[in-house]
């Protein structure tokens, strides 16, 4: 059921994004070649970033760097329209050991925003008073990992935030006033809750429960009452409630019950029954729906083929949309945030060659102000295109994927990036990506491809991923590299793999299992060895464990399989230069896990380059670390691949 994608989400959202049609790699005449960019161009800071608009829509909010580090500004908005005068936006923030990992605005005079402490995911949730600047740490409790449960949009003072103090495996609700950091208990965990509910009031009313394997969802007509299991289903099922319907009566929930894809549905919490699919795609899974808090109305769902794309509910939304893609034509356009009135707008447009530019947009009088470049240091023109590719796998799977050509150069005999997707349980998007942008500037061609268990394309497709790691998983990857010799693209001599997370496992799996495949590989953050894996997981993960061992294998039931898919017990079979990169407060992938491999390595007498943030977690977000990495990504890559 839900607990699926709680899992899912748990492990993508820091592991390291449809069905790509087949499209032909011309071989045809050379481009001019681009400019050569700075590693700084593509992984600095932004100037301004992460905007969002006031519930008034007085004032406009934004990142901006302060000592290197990502922190909240403020300006206010004028009433005629136009742009703010970004020379008078005050700052708001000055944390200056890691950038603020995410913020919203809690009504006109509060902002609050998350941090961790050197990567461990240690969450808190802090508060920021917009007119006096007060700073107020809402969860001021060591080793817990808070979250929103629900921002209270119509309760001005206070939201929900779950946090795991009473039980490092658990996550209990409460109430807490933004302005004083006063907290009330509203729900407790009884020990196998994985995920809340709430209504359209902000009352608790949905839970789902694991028992590692099978999942319930359980509902109480009010907060008065108790919580009773409505539905139970294995975890290879998906029922994933994701809002009630406007009267607080039903819910609008994901669901692959007795079907191969994700639907959206009308779900009775009384009784488990659904509605006949509202909409639902044959080819991929839907990701995600949006509604109209003002107009009650749902507004759109949401599904990736090989970009994403809209179904609308709404002809007011569609209508919105419209005029926003006449304004902003040869672009992907994204609504990210309004203000409460729902008539202005901050717009995203974006391509694969470009993060693009952020607008705001004032729907009452037709009229588009520009923001600002996010990355004003590329151009687009300079960039390489992102195109979707797919190709058979050993055993007649259809594997989907992208292929980015070094802009300039044919599509033959390349230096070739093979980069794996971390997750797993995960996929590959189309979009700017300053990694595949950086590496093809460099004249690498980037391959990615979405391996079987890639999300998004079914549960058989995402079930074949089992108990696969280093098996027909790998498969995947392998055939891929092989089409790209085939059809002449890659030059098998000069043919590297890079990845983080399960990318980085894919990476040592890679030259490991095929040791003549590879001739350079860069494992970022990656696992090693599947025992010790198990064992060094967040105690936040704890209720799936048993989902693992059904996904990944079982330490004991599974002990042969294990080790024949942990890199680190056959580093006799790898001869290819590495290099290591690791953050030393990784909660999800322990350093212990770089250390065994550069040891085992080392004793052999292979080459491996060590790279250790002691202030980092799992991956590199502080700005000079990312220059240090991709720096020496960069001179590692070209000295086996001998790109030109």
């Amino acid at each position: 059921m839900q607990t699926s994608l709680l899992l899912r989400n748990a492990i993508c959202s820091g592991w390291l994004l449809t069905l790509a049609v087949s499209v032909p790699i011309s071989a045809g005449q050379p481009m001019t070649t681009s400019k050569r960019y700075e590693i700084k161009d593509f992984f600095g800071n932004p100037e301004r970033s992460g905007y969002q608009i006031s519930p008034d829509a007085k004032t406009i909010s934004f990142m901006a760097p302060f000592e290197r580090r990502k922190n909240i500004h403020i300006v206010g908005l004028p009433a005629d329209g136009s742009a703010p005068d970004f020379a008078k936006a005050k700052r708001l923030t000055g944390e200056t050991t890691r950038d603020i990992a995410g913020y919203f605005w809690k009504g006109d005079g509060h902002i609050l925003y998350v941090k961790d402490f050197g990567g461990d995911e240690n969450f808190h949730v802090v508060s920021v008073d917009v007119k006096t600047g007060e700073v107020k740490d809402l969860t001021p409790i060591p080793k817990i990992q808070a979250g929103i449960v629900d921002d209270l949009r119509d309760d001005p003072q206070h939201i929900l935030v779950q946090y795991n103090q009473r039980n490092p495996q658990v996550f209990d609700v409460y109430k807490i006033n933004v302005a004083t950091g006063v907290s009330t208990l509203v729900a407790e965990n009884p020990g196998n809750i994985t995920g809340w509910v709430t209504d359209h009031k902000g009352a608790v009313r949905v839970a789902t429960t694991t028992d590692g394997v099978n999942s319930s969802l359980l509902y109480r007509a009010t907060e008065k009452d108790a919580f009773k299991t409505v539905l139970t289903t294995d975890f290879r099922t998906t029922v994933g409630p994701m809002f009630f319907t406007f009267d607080n009566q039903n819910l609008y929930a994901m669901s692959n019950r007795d079907r191969d894809k994700t639907a959206l549905v009308i779900l009775d919490p009384t009784t488990g029954k659904e509605s006949k699919p509202l909409f639902e795609n044959a080819e991929v899974d839907l990701s995600g729906a949006e509604y109209s808090r003002k107009r009650k109305v749902l507004t759109t769902v949401s599904f990736e083929t090989w970009k994403n794309q809209r179904h609308y509910f709404d002809k007011a939304t569609h209508a919105l949309h419209t005029k926003l893609e006449k304004h902003l034509p040869g672009f992907d356009v994204a609504i990210q945030n309004s203000n409460l009135a729902e008539d202005t707008f901050i717009v995203a447009a974006y391509s694969d060659r470009t993060p693009g530019a952020r607008y705001v947009y004032h729907a009452k009088t037709d009229k588009l102000a520009k923001l600002g470049e996010i990355n004003a240091h590329v151009q687009a023109d300079d960039m390489a295109t992102m195109k979707p590719v797919s190709y058979t796998s050993r055993d007649g799977l259809k594997i989907n994927g992208y292929l980015t050509l070094p802009k300039g150069k044919v599509a033959k005999n390349l230096p070739v990036i093979v980069n794996p997707h971390g997750g797993p349980w995960a996929r590959d998007s189309w979009g700017f990506n300053p990694e595949i942008q950086f590496l093809a500037n460099r004249g690498f061609a980037v391959f990615q491809m979405n391996f079987r268990g890639s999300t998004g394309y079914g549960r058989a497709f995402w079930e074949k991923s089992f108990k696969q790691w280093g098996k027909t998983m790998q498969d995947d990857i392998t055939d891929g590299v092989q089409w790209l010799i085939k059809e002449g693209i890659a030059d098998p001599k000069r043919v590297g793999i890079y990845g983080g997370s399960y990318g980085g496992y894919a990476t040592l799996a890679g030259v490991t299992y095929t040791p003549d495949l590879y001739a350079a590989a860069v494992d970022y953050v990656g696992v090693a060895n599947l025992f010790t894996f198990m064992k060094t997981i967040p105690p936040y993960w704890a209720p799936f464990l048993k989902m693992m061992y059904e996904m990944v294998g079982d330490p004991e039931k599974d002990k042969d399989l294990l080790t024949s898919s942990s890199p680190v017990f056959h580093v006799d079979k790898i001869k290819t230069p590495l290099f290591v990169a690791q953050g030393a407060n990784d909660p999800r992938v322990n350093k212990n896990e770089s250390d065994q491999m550069v040891e085992a390595l080392k004793k052999r007498g292979i080459e491996v380059q060590y790279m250790v943030k002691d202030n980092e977690g799992h991956g590199f977000h502080n700005e000079e670390n990312r220059y240090d990495f991709y720096g020496a990504m960069e001179g590692f890559f070209t000295k086996h691949l001998q790109a030109k």
